[in-house]
């Protein structure tokens, strides 16, 4: 095996961080925080001095700050972010006061109630048509979704794509969305706080789109919009009810197209719920 050159192991290592979402440093010597504190230096003797007149000190021109600088002083004394439950709170009357999808999809773009759009590329809000009778909802976005600001473009999107045209569905008959817009750093799990303060915008969102049929895509999707407590492989297949606070949509769970494509064996389940969503909107 041919050994890895110096420069090819450092472009590989900030790829890596990159792709994990480090994007500052922290210093740029090393420290060794494990080690005990270095010990006070001895003070210096005292020397007597000559009694000397004082002299006035040369003036100084005042230094110019540079654009850095400030930026830094306004993050330092920018306000603490809100807490988890004060941020949930700030979601709902946010979610609430959008009339239309083009206002919940500028209020989110403005939101900064969750951290995560502070790592996120841009807003992934959805795909598709507004008012199609079917609409998707997965997690989150991944590295390419974050890319082209579009849920479900990867190798996921496309077989999901393959998934629809298989019934008669494509991207202008269905409508795509994702529980959290914004991609977590490098493709991790969101956390229960992030799904919780993202919630509200995805109910509203469903709410606004109002489709005859919810499709959850994957196990943490169904658990968050269908309160299901069994897995996914028990979960899907089932029919069941989605309430929006104004009407009652038909709900049913999937499994992701990311999991099919690492057990293609189990496509034959996933079919099978399509062929449900097919019946349903025949």
């Amino acid at each position: 095996m041919q050994a890895m050159t110096p420069d090819r192991t450092i472009r590989e290592l900030l790829a890596f961080y990159q792709e994990a979402g480090v994007d500052a440093l922290v210093g740029e010597a090393t420290v060794d925080r494990l080690a005990g504190e270095p010990p006070a230096p001895a003070p210096a003797p005292a020397i007597a001095k000559p009694n000397i007149a004082a002299k006035p000190a040369p003036s100084v021109p005042p230094r110019t700050i540079s654009a850095r600088e400030l930026d830094l002083q306004g993050r330092a004394g920018a306000a603490a972010p809100p807490s988890p439950d004060a941020a949930v709170m700030a979601a709902r009357e946010a979610a609430r006061s959008a009339g239309s999808l083009e206002e919940l999809r500028a209020i989110l773009d403005a939101f900064e109630g969750c951290a995560l759009r502070n790592t996120a590329s841009r807003l992934v809000f959805a795909d598709g048509t507004p008012g199609a009778r079917v609409m998707f909802v997965g997690e989150a976005p991944g590295r390419d979704e974050d890319i082209a600001g579009l849920p479900f473009v990867g190798r996921s999107g496309q077989l999901l794509d393959r998934m629809m045209a298989a019934i008669g569905l494509d991207r202008t008959t269905a409508y795509i969305a994702n529980i959290i817009p914004w991609r977590p750093p490098g493709n991790r799990t969101p956390t229960p706080q992030e799904s919780a303060i993202c919630l509200p915008f995805i109910q509203r969102q469903i709410e606004l789109a109002n489709p005859d049929v919810l499709v959850s895509l994957g196990g943490p999707s169904a658990t968050t919009l269908l309160n299901v407590i069994d897995g996914i492989l028990k979960s899907r297949g089932r029919w069941l009810t989605y309430q929006t606070g104004t009407r009652e949509i038909r709900a049913i769970a999937t499994l992701h197209p990311a999991y099919l494509l690492r057990q293609p064996l189990q496509k034959r389940l996933a079919w099978r719920d399509f062929l449900a969503i097919k019946k349903a909107l025949a």
